[in-house]
């Protein structure tokens, strides 16, 4: 492993605890007071560099409007990101989206969907696909710099973590056959009402691995990559929408009839 980046990735964890500390404080005495993210930030500078895969983040939430902990990790993404647009997509927009480009196969087992995170699942594997780009979770951070991390020539980073490959962090050039064959295989699933564990397997994770099999990848490992967790948590991700993380949700209800709609 390479030191200084596990020395930051420590380093960014004590950060992340103590504004996290300091966040309860300030949520105790100002309760309704919220952060907004904005839709697109432009790059603060502009590479030289062409790269493979687009400057561009992607993120998406049930909402843009905040608490101080995922707004401190918004603007720490910011700043390992100087050279990368931001663009931030809504609910209603991620819908917008999928049905201006996507086949109706796709469009029709999207909105089958019930819950936020697996629309979200299906969502970034399309706009990866479409567009490129890096896709990371609200509650996820680079531990170093990204154009350090993703060089010129790279076509893909999958994130490894100690089991598997995640899909929290995803980083590609549009056209990913391996992104292409996730959401073929999501699709499937809602198809064929393969809920499986939830959310996990329905539109998640499992779908990855699954897509990548023993394929030889680019990737790097989590702990030198992004990790989740250290300026947030569910509490304050969901400070609007208690019991609201995927984790919650009822694999009974995951999918929806559509047919009469």
């Amino acid at each position: 492993m390479s030191f200084p980046i596990v020395a930051a990735n420590r380093s960014i964890k004590i950060i992340g605890t103590i504004g996290k500390t300091f966040s309860y404080l300030f949520h105790y005495f100002f309760p309704k007071k919220r952060f907004t993210i904005p839709i697109i930030k432009q790059p603060f500078c502009r590479s030289k560099k062409e790269s493979a895969i687009p400057k561009i983040i992607w993120q998406t939430n049930y909402t843009n409007k905040v608490s101080l902990p995922v707004y401190l990790n918004y603007l720490f993404n910011r700043l390992m990101s100087l050279d990368y647009e931001y663009h931030y997509v809504s609910t209603e927009e991620r819908l917008t989206f999928i049905e201006a480009n996507a086949s109706k196969e796709i469009i029709d087992a999207y909105k089958q969907l019930t819950d936020g995170a697996a629309q979200a699942d299906l969502w970034r594997m399309f706009v990866l696909f479409h567009i490129g780009g890096i896709y990371l979770d609200i509650d996820a951070h680079f531990v170093w710099p990204l154009s350090k991390m993703i060089q010129p020539e790279d076509t893909e980073v999958f994130l490894l973590t100690k089991q598997h490959f995640s899909n929290y962090f995803i980083a590609s050039q549009s056209g990913n056959p391996i992104l292409g064959k996730c959401i073929e295989i999501i699709v499937d699933n809602i198809q064929k009402k393969n809920i499986g564990g939830g959310v996990y397997d329905l539109t998640g994770p499992t779908t990855l691995n699954l897509a990548i099999g023993e394929k030889q990848v680019h990737h790097r490992f989590y702990r030198l990559t992004c990790i989740q967790g250290s300026f947030t948590n569910e509490y304050f991700q969901y400070i609007d929408k208690p019991r609201g993380k995927w984790t919650h949700a009822n694999k009974e209800t995951l999918l929806q009839d559509i047919s009469n709609k």
